[in-house]
C-alpha cells in the first residue's frame, strides 16, 4: 500500500546486487562490443506505449495467479475503509445528541469500535496483500531465472549482463508494488472515494456538486501527467541498468583496471552513469510530485469551497450545523482515498514500465527443441555409438551481425571420427567460431554442417552438447568448491571416475595438498587457482563427461612445458577413441596431429600433417618458422575470431 516507497525499494534492490553484478563476467567484452545493438534494442523498446492497455493487461497476468489473496486483502482493507466512512455519520449523531442534552455513550462506544476494528481489519488486509506481493516477485524472478540460461547466446551477447541483472532485481521489485499494492490501492481508493461522494450527495447535493467540480478539474490535470511518469520511470530503470552494466564491466576486469592505473577513469565513467540515473530519477520524481500534490490540492480547494458555500447555507437556514460538520469531516477523510488513488495510479505507471522491461526478456525465444538434459551418467551408459564423431563443413558462411563481414566465408572441410585435428591460423580468422557453431551457440547463415551425418539444425541442442566436451579459451571456473567445478558437466560421476580424470590431467597432487581437498573453495572465477590449474580443471571437467567430440580452444596455453607435454600424451590417448579438435597457437601442440587445418579469411586454405604443410610452404610454414600459429588468441565473439 505504501506506493511512495516503490522507487526506494527498487534502488535498494539494485544496490544489493552491487557485490554480485560481476558474476560470470566473461561476457563483459561481448556486452561492450554489442553496445550499439543493445542501444538499438532500447530505442525500439521506447516506441512501446509503456502505459498502454497492453502493458496493463500484462501487469494483470502477473497478479492473476494470486487473485484470491489479493481479493481477500482488498476486501479486508475496504472493510477497514468502510469503518472510516461511518465515523462522520456517528460524529453527526454525536453532535445532534449534544444539542438536545441526550446521552452520547452509545456514539462514543460505536466510534471506538469503528476506529479499533477498522485499524485491525486494515492491518490484516495489508499483510495479505504484502504476502501476495512477495509471491508475485518470486514468480516473476523464477520465470526470468528459468529463461535466461536457455536463451540463445546471440541474444545474450546483445544485452550487457548488468542490465539483465537489473531486470531480475530492481524491475521485479517495481513489479511487486504495481501488480499488488498499487492495484489494490487504486481499487480501494476508487471504491472509498465513490462511497464518500455518495454520502456527501446524501448530506447535501449543492455542496456535493461543488466538491465534484473541484475533483474532476484537478483529476483531469493529473491524468495528463501520468504518461510522463511512465516514460520518466522507464528512463530511470534503463539508467540503473546501464549503471549495473558499468559495475559488471569494472568488477569483471578489476585486476586489469588496477594494473593499468585506470581506477579514476573507470570511476568517472561510473559516475557519469550514476548521474544519468540521478537525472532520470529526478524527472520521475518531479512528475510524481505533481501527481502527489494534486491529492492535497483537491482537499484544500474543496474545503475552502465547502466552508464558504456551506457557511452561507447554514446562515440562511437551508442546512444544519450538524450536516455541515459531517460534510467537513468527510472532506478530511477524503484525503486518504484521494492520496491512495493518486499513489496507486502513479505506481501503476511505474509498474508498466518495469513489466515491459521484464517481458522484453521473457519474449525472447529459447533455443529450439531444448529439452531437459538427462543425467550425465545415464547418457554415457546409453551411448552405443562408440568411437568419435565425424564432422563435415560445406561452404559455411556465418556473420555475427547481419550487416557485418563474414567471419566464416565458405569454410569447407571434413574430419573423420577419432584422431586429433588441429586448427591454426592468424587471429580473427574464425577458429573459435567453428567451436561456437559446433556447440550451436549460433546458427550458420548458409551452407551445411553435419555431426555424425546429421545436419546440425536437426540436433536438439541439449542432445548435441551431451556428446561434446568443450574447453573454452579462458577456461572459466565458477565460484564454489573444486568438486563442484570438476563434476559440473557430470554431476553423477563416481569417486573412482573423478580420481581417474584427476590423475590424467595431473590434478591429484594439487588436491591432496589442499586442506579441504575437493571441498576447497576456489573463489570468485577461480581466483584461488593459478591459470594453469584452472585450465586443468576445465579439461578434467570436459573429460569427465566422456565426450565423443572434444573441443580444446588453446587449452594448454597457461601450462608449463612439463605439464603441457604430459597433457599432450593424455590428449593423444583420448584421440584413439574420441574426435579431438584443438585450436592451437603453439607449434608443439600440433606437430603430432593427424591433420592440421589452416584457416585464413574464414576459409580453410590448406590441410595436411605438420611435415606436409612445411613442405608446401605458404602461411603454415611462415607461422611455424616463428614458432607461433596465430599470435593473439581468437575468441568466439564478434570482436575477434
Amino acid at each position: 500500500m505504501k506506493a511512495g516507497t516503490t522507487k526506494g525499494d527498487a534502488m535498494d534492490a539494485d544496490a544489493a546486487t552491487g557485490d554480485t553484478v560481476a558474476a560470470e563476467a566473461d561476457t563483459a567484452d561481448a556486452g561492450t562490443a554489442e553496445a550499439g545493438t543493445a542501444e538499438a534494442g532500447t530505442a525500439n523498446a521506447e516506441a512501446v506505449d509503456v502505459a498502454g492497455p497492453g502493458a496493463i493487461r500484462t501487469l494483470l497476468e502477473h497478479a492473476r495467479p494470486h487473485r484470491k489473496a489479493l481479493i481477500a486483502g482488498a476486501a479486508l482493507s475496504a472493510l477497514g475503509g468502510l469503518s472510516g466512512l461511518a465515523q462522520p455519520l456517528v460524529a453527526k449523531s454525536f453532535v445532534e445528541a449534544l444539542a438536545v442534552d441526550g446521552s452520547v455513550t452509545r456514539q462514543v462506544l460505536l466510534l471506538a469500535l469503528l476506529i479499533v476494528g477498522g485499524a485491525l481489519t486494515s492491518a490484516f488486509g495489508v499483510y495479505t496483500v504484502e504476502r501476495a506481493a512477495e509471491s508475485v516477485v518470486l514468480g516473476a524472478r523464477r520465470r526470468l531465472i528459468s529463461r535466461l540460461p536457455r536463451l540463445r547466446v546471440a541474444d545474450l551477447d546483445r544485452r550487457p549482463p548488468g542490465d539483465l541483472i537489473s531486470r531480475v532485481t530492481a524491475d521485479t521489485t517495481l513489479l511487486r508494488e504495481a501488480a499488488t499494492n498499487n492495484l489494490v490501492d487504486t481499487l480501494i481508493g476508487s471504491v472509498t472515494l465513490l462511497g464518500m461522494l455518495v454520502l456527501m450527495a446524501w448530506l447535501d447535493v449543492v455542496l456535493f456538486l461543488a466538491v465534484l467540480g473541484v475533483v474532476v478539474a484537478i483529476g483531469g490535470c493529473t491524468a495528463l501527467v501520468m504518461p510522463r511518469i511512465a516514460r520518466a520511470s522507464k528512463e530511470a530503470q534503463e539508467a540503473l541498468g546501464e549503471l549495473g552494466s558499468g559495475l559488471e564491466r569494472l568488477l569483471g576486469a578489476i585486476r586489469t583496471v588496477k594494473a593499468s592505473g585506470a581506477e579514476q577513469r573507470e570511476s568517472a565513467v561510473l559516475e557519469g552513469s550514476a548521474r544519468g540515473a540521478w537525472r532520470a530519477g529526478l524527472r520521475a520524481a518531479r512528475w510524481g510530485a505533481v501527481a502527489g500534490t494534486s491529492s492535497g490540492l483537491v482537499v484544500q480547494l474543496a474545503f475552502l469551497t465547502v466552508l464558504g458555500l456551506g457557511g452561507a447555507r447554514v446562515a440562511n437556514g437551508s442546512m444544519s450545523v450538524a450536516s455541515l460538520i459531517g460534510f467537513l469531516l468527510y472532506l478530511f477523510y477524503l484525503v486518504g482515498p484521494v492520496a491512495q488513488l493518486a499513489s496507486g495510479i502513479s505506481g501503476l505507471q511505474v509498474g508498466t514500465a518495469a513489466v515491459r522491461r521484464i517481458h522484453e526478456v521473457l519474449e525472447l525465444a529459447p533455443e529450439e527443441g531444448e529439452a531437459e538434459v538427462p543425467a550425465a551418467r545415464t547418457a554415457r551408459e546409453g551411448d552405443t555409438t562408440g568411437g568419435g564423431a565425424g564432422i563435415v563443413f560445406r561452404d559455411v558462411v556465418f556473420r555475427y551481425r547481419e550487416d557485418g563481414r563474414p567471419v566464416l566465408d565458405g569454410a569447407d572441410f571434413e574430419i573423420r571420427p577419432g584422431g586429433l585435428t588441429a586448427v591454426v591460423g592468424p587471429s580473427g580468422t574464425g577458429k573459435s567460431t567453428l567451436f561456437a557453431l559446433l556447440e550451436r551457440f549460433y546458427d550458420i547463415d548458409s551452407g551445411s554442417v553435419t555431426v555424425d551425418g546429421r545436419e546440425l539444425r536437426d540436433w536438439n541442442p541439449a542432445e548435441l552438447r551431451r556428446t561434446i566436451g568443450y574447453v573454452e579459451q579462458d577456461a572459466p571456473v565458477l565460484a564454489g568448491t573444486l568438486r563442484d567445478n570438476l563434476t559440473f558437466a557430470a554431476p553423477d560421476a563416481s569417486p573412482d571416475e573423478l580420481r581417474h580424470v584427476m590423475d590424467q590431467v595431473r590434478l591429484t597432487a594439487l588436491v591432496d595438498a589442499l586442506p579441504e581437498g575437493l571441498d576447497t573453495e576456489v573463489g570468485h572465477r577461480g581466483t584461488a587457482l593459478s591459470g594453469g590449474q584452472r585450465q586443468r580443471v576445465a579439461i578434467a571437467r570436459a573429460l569427465l563427461r566422456r565426450p565423443r567430440l572434444l573441443l580444446l580452444d588453446e587449452a594448454t596455453s597457461q601450462l608449463d612445458a612439463l605439464n603441457e607435454g604430459e597433457l599432450r600424451e593424455v590428449i593423444a590417448d583420448i584421440a584413439r577413441t574420441t574426435t579431438v579438435l584443438v585450436i592451437a597457437h603453439r607449434l608443439s601442440t600440433v606437430t603430432g596431429a593427424r591433420r592440421i587445418l589452416v584457416l585464413e579469411d574464414g576459409r580453410v586454405r590448406a590441410s595436411g600433417t605438420h611435415a606436409e604443410l612445411l613442405r608446401e610452404g605458404g602461411l603454415y610454414a611462415r607461422l611455424a618458422a616463428g614458432q607461433t600459429l596465430g599470435g593473439d588468441h581468437g575468441t568466439s565473439r564478434p570482436t575477434a575470431d
